[in-house]
Protein backbone atom coordinates (compact mmCIF):
# COMPACT_ATOMS: atom_id res chain seq x y z
CA UNK A 1 0.00 0.00 0.00
CA UNK A 2 1.41 3.40 -0.94
CA UNK A 3 2.10 5.88 1.84
CA UNK A 4 -0.38 8.67 2.24
CA UNK A 5 1.56 11.74 1.02
CA UNK A 6 -0.63 13.94 3.24
CA UNK A 7 0.47 12.05 6.38
CA UNK A 8 3.87 13.06 7.75
CA UNK A 9 6.20 10.56 9.42
CA UNK A 10 7.68 13.26 11.68
CA UNK A 11 7.00 12.73 15.39
CA UNK A 12 7.62 15.30 18.12
CA UNK A 13 8.09 14.57 21.80
CA UNK A 14 5.84 16.06 24.49
CA UNK A 15 6.80 19.62 25.33
CA UNK A 16 6.60 21.32 28.69
CA UNK A 17 5.70 24.98 28.24
CA UNK A 18 6.66 27.15 31.24
CA UNK A 19 3.99 29.22 32.93
CA UNK A 20 3.95 32.86 31.88
CA UNK A 21 4.41 33.95 35.50
CA UNK A 22 7.57 31.81 35.79
CA UNK A 23 8.95 33.39 32.60
CA UNK A 24 8.37 36.91 33.93
CA UNK A 25 9.73 36.04 37.39
CA UNK A 26 12.87 34.56 35.81
CA UNK A 27 13.41 37.67 33.68
CA UNK A 28 13.10 40.00 36.66
CA UNK A 29 15.17 37.71 38.89
CA UNK A 30 18.08 37.69 36.44
CA UNK A 31 18.05 41.47 36.21
CA UNK A 32 18.09 41.76 40.01
CA UNK A 33 20.85 39.17 40.51
CA UNK A 34 22.97 40.68 37.72
CA UNK A 35 22.89 44.04 39.48
CA UNK A 36 20.91 45.78 36.76
CA UNK A 37 18.21 46.55 39.34
CA UNK A 38 19.93 47.65 42.55
CA UNK A 39 18.64 47.58 46.12
CA UNK A 40 15.59 49.79 46.56
CA UNK A 41 14.80 50.16 42.86
CA UNK A 42 11.01 50.41 42.41
CA UNK A 43 9.55 48.05 39.84
CA UNK A 44 6.91 49.45 37.50
CA UNK A 45 3.35 49.35 38.89
CA UNK A 46 1.28 46.27 38.09
CA UNK A 47 -0.75 48.04 35.43
CA UNK A 48 2.43 49.21 33.69
CA UNK A 49 3.94 45.71 33.81
CA UNK A 50 0.75 44.41 32.23
CA UNK A 51 1.12 46.91 29.36
CA UNK A 52 4.86 46.31 28.93
CA UNK A 53 4.71 42.51 28.94
CA UNK A 54 1.29 41.92 27.39
CA UNK A 55 0.54 39.52 30.25
CA UNK A 56 -2.56 39.48 32.40
CA UNK A 57 -2.68 41.20 35.78
CA UNK A 58 -3.07 37.78 37.42
CA UNK A 59 0.16 36.59 35.75
CA UNK A 60 2.04 39.72 36.81
CA UNK A 61 0.86 39.39 40.41
CA UNK A 62 1.88 35.74 40.52
CA UNK A 63 5.36 36.60 39.21
CA UNK A 64 5.78 39.30 41.85
CA UNK A 65 4.61 36.89 44.52
CA UNK A 66 7.30 34.41 43.44
CA UNK A 67 9.98 37.08 43.77
CA UNK A 68 8.63 38.18 47.16
CA UNK A 69 8.79 34.62 48.52
CA UNK A 70 12.36 34.34 47.24
CA UNK A 71 13.25 37.53 49.12
CA UNK A 72 14.16 39.47 45.99
CA UNK A 73 11.51 42.16 46.32
CA UNK A 74 9.50 43.69 49.14
CA UNK A 75 5.96 44.88 48.57
CA UNK A 76 4.70 47.97 50.39
CA UNK A 77 1.05 48.93 50.60
CA UNK A 78 -0.36 52.44 50.46
CA UNK A 79 0.01 55.47 48.22
CA UNK A 80 3.81 55.30 48.29
CA UNK A 81 3.76 51.53 47.98
CA UNK A 82 4.73 49.12 45.26
CA UNK A 83 7.35 46.45 44.64
CA UNK A 84 10.95 47.34 45.53
CA UNK A 85 14.11 45.37 44.79
CA UNK A 86 15.86 43.61 47.69
CA UNK A 87 19.43 42.39 47.38
CA UNK A 88 19.83 38.82 48.72
CA UNK A 89 21.68 38.73 52.04
CA UNK A 90 22.50 36.45 54.93
CA UNK A 91 18.82 36.00 55.74
CA UNK A 92 18.24 34.45 52.31
CA UNK A 93 20.86 31.79 53.05
CA UNK A 94 19.54 31.28 56.58
CA UNK A 95 15.92 30.92 55.50
CA UNK A 96 16.73 28.35 52.81
CA UNK A 97 18.89 26.26 55.15
CA UNK A 98 16.35 26.52 57.94
CA UNK A 99 13.68 25.13 55.61
CA UNK A 100 16.00 22.20 54.81
CA UNK A 101 16.71 21.48 58.47
CA UNK A 102 13.07 21.62 59.51
CA UNK A 103 11.57 20.11 56.37
CA UNK A 104 13.91 17.10 56.37
CA UNK A 105 13.83 16.90 60.18
CA UNK A 106 17.62 16.89 60.30
CA UNK A 107 19.01 15.26 63.45
CA UNK A 108 20.40 17.56 66.13
CA UNK A 109 23.65 15.57 66.02
CA UNK A 110 24.03 16.50 62.34
CA UNK A 111 23.54 20.17 63.16
CA UNK A 112 26.30 19.95 65.77
CA UNK A 113 28.58 18.16 63.27
CA UNK A 114 28.06 21.00 60.81
CA UNK A 115 28.94 23.52 63.49
CA UNK A 116 32.15 21.65 64.24
CA UNK A 117 33.03 21.81 60.55
CA UNK A 118 32.47 25.54 59.99
CA UNK A 119 32.64 27.46 63.29
CA UNK A 120 36.43 27.15 63.68
CA UNK A 121 36.72 28.72 60.21
CA UNK A 122 34.40 31.52 61.31
CA UNK A 123 36.64 32.11 64.34
CA UNK A 124 39.79 32.17 62.19
CA UNK A 125 38.35 34.72 59.80
CA UNK A 126 36.97 36.77 62.69
CA UNK A 127 40.45 36.96 64.25
CA UNK A 128 41.79 38.19 60.93
CA UNK A 129 39.05 40.64 59.92
CA UNK A 130 37.21 41.74 63.08
CA UNK A 131 36.45 45.41 63.69
CA UNK A 132 35.96 47.27 66.94
CA UNK A 133 32.19 47.11 66.35
CA UNK A 134 32.44 43.31 66.00
CA UNK A 135 34.28 43.08 69.33
CA UNK A 136 31.70 45.26 71.04
CA UNK A 137 28.96 42.93 69.77
CA UNK A 138 30.77 39.85 71.09
CA UNK A 139 31.47 41.41 74.49
CA UNK A 140 27.84 42.50 74.85
CA UNK A 141 26.69 38.94 74.13
CA UNK A 142 29.22 37.56 76.63
CA UNK A 143 27.85 39.87 79.33
CA UNK A 144 24.26 38.81 78.63
CA UNK A 145 25.24 35.13 78.73
CA UNK A 146 26.96 35.50 82.12
CA UNK A 147 24.08 37.51 83.61
CA UNK A 148 21.17 35.60 82.07
CA UNK A 149 18.46 34.60 84.55
CA UNK A 150 16.24 32.33 82.48
CA UNK A 151 16.92 29.72 79.83
CA UNK A 152 15.44 31.80 77.01
CA UNK A 153 17.70 34.73 77.81
CA UNK A 154 20.77 32.49 78.00
CA UNK A 155 20.02 30.71 74.72
CA UNK A 156 19.31 33.94 72.83
CA UNK A 157 22.55 35.50 74.06
CA UNK A 158 24.36 32.31 73.05
CA UNK A 159 22.89 32.56 69.54
CA UNK A 160 23.88 36.23 69.35
CA UNK A 161 27.48 35.40 70.23
CA UNK A 162 27.86 32.59 67.69
CA UNK A 163 26.25 34.66 64.96
CA UNK A 164 28.44 37.56 66.09
CA UNK A 165 31.58 35.50 65.48
CA UNK A 166 30.34 34.61 62.00
CA UNK A 167 29.48 38.26 61.34
CA UNK A 168 32.98 39.25 62.44
CA UNK A 169 34.35 36.88 59.79
CA UNK A 170 32.80 39.22 57.19
CA UNK A 171 31.84 36.19 55.11
CA UNK A 172 28.18 36.50 54.17
CA UNK A 173 27.73 32.80 53.34
CA UNK A 174 29.14 31.61 56.66
CA UNK A 175 27.03 34.17 58.49
CA UNK A 176 23.87 32.91 56.78
CA UNK A 177 24.71 29.30 57.59
CA UNK A 178 25.38 30.12 61.24
CA UNK A 179 22.09 31.99 61.52
CA UNK A 180 20.21 28.84 60.49
CA UNK A 181 22.28 26.46 62.63
CA UNK A 182 22.03 28.66 65.71
CA UNK A 183 18.26 28.93 65.35
CA UNK A 184 17.99 25.15 65.07
CA UNK A 185 20.08 24.60 68.19
CA UNK A 186 18.12 27.28 70.07
CA UNK A 187 14.87 25.48 69.24
CA UNK A 188 16.25 22.05 70.10
CA UNK A 189 17.72 23.06 73.45
CA UNK A 190 14.99 25.43 74.62
CA UNK A 191 13.73 22.90 77.10
CA UNK A 192 13.99 23.13 80.88
CA UNK A 193 16.70 20.77 82.10
CA UNK A 194 18.24 20.50 78.66
CA UNK A 195 21.01 23.00 79.49
CA UNK A 196 22.22 22.74 83.07
CA UNK A 197 24.54 24.93 85.14
CA UNK A 198 27.61 22.99 83.99
CA UNK A 199 26.83 23.66 80.32
CA UNK A 200 26.29 27.33 81.08
CA UNK A 201 29.61 27.61 82.93
CA UNK A 202 31.46 25.87 80.10
CA UNK A 203 29.84 28.24 77.62
CA UNK A 204 30.78 31.40 79.51
CA UNK A 205 34.45 30.37 79.87
CA UNK A 206 34.75 29.19 76.28
CA UNK A 207 33.18 32.29 74.76
CA UNK A 208 35.47 34.59 76.71
CA UNK A 209 38.48 32.54 75.65
CA UNK A 210 37.55 32.60 71.97
CA UNK A 211 36.74 36.31 72.16
CA UNK A 212 40.22 37.02 73.57
CA UNK A 213 41.82 35.22 70.63
CA UNK A 214 39.71 37.20 68.18
CA UNK A 215 40.58 40.44 69.97
CA UNK A 216 44.29 39.52 69.89
CA UNK A 217 44.14 38.78 66.14
CA UNK A 218 45.32 35.23 66.87
CA UNK A 219 43.61 33.01 64.26
CA UNK A 220 45.33 29.78 65.35
CA UNK A 221 44.20 30.20 68.96
CA UNK A 222 40.72 31.18 67.79
CA UNK A 223 40.43 27.99 65.73
CA UNK A 224 41.76 25.79 68.53
CA UNK A 225 39.51 27.28 71.20
CA UNK A 226 36.40 27.33 69.05
CA UNK A 227 36.95 23.69 68.05
CA UNK A 228 37.17 22.68 71.72
CA UNK A 229 34.10 24.72 72.56
CA UNK A 230 31.72 23.37 69.90
CA UNK A 231 32.81 19.79 70.64
CA UNK A 232 32.35 20.26 74.40
CA UNK A 233 29.00 22.03 74.01
CA UNK A 234 27.67 19.33 71.68
CA UNK A 235 28.81 16.55 74.02
CA UNK A 236 27.32 18.25 77.09
CA UNK A 237 24.02 19.02 75.35
CA UNK A 238 23.66 15.50 73.99
CA UNK A 239 24.57 14.04 77.39
CA UNK A 240 21.93 16.20 79.03
CA UNK A 241 19.48 15.01 76.38
CA UNK A 242 20.11 11.37 77.33
CA UNK A 243 19.78 12.15 81.07
CA UNK A 244 16.38 13.75 80.52
CA UNK A 245 15.17 10.45 79.08
CA UNK A 246 14.31 11.83 75.65
CA UNK A 247 14.08 8.86 73.25
CA UNK A 248 16.67 8.46 70.51
CA UNK A 249 15.60 10.53 67.50
CA UNK A 250 13.15 12.61 69.52
CA UNK A 251 15.32 15.67 68.93
CA UNK A 252 13.80 15.70 65.44
CA UNK A 253 10.57 17.06 66.82
CA UNK A 254 12.37 20.10 68.20
CA UNK A 255 13.54 20.97 64.67
CA UNK A 256 10.07 20.99 63.11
Amino acid sequence: MAADPARSEIRLSHMEVPKASDVLATELRERILSGEYVEGTPLPPERELVVQTGMSRTTVREALRILEVQGLIRIKAGRAGGAFVRTPGEESVANSLELLIRGRQIRLASVHETREAIEPSCARLAAEHRTSEDLDRLEAANSRIAEADGLDEFLQANVDWHVGVATASHNEILTGVMLALSRAIYTATNNEGFVDDEVRAITVRAHRSVTRAIRDNDPDAAVRRMSRHVRAYAAAALEMESRTAIPVGAEDRFLR
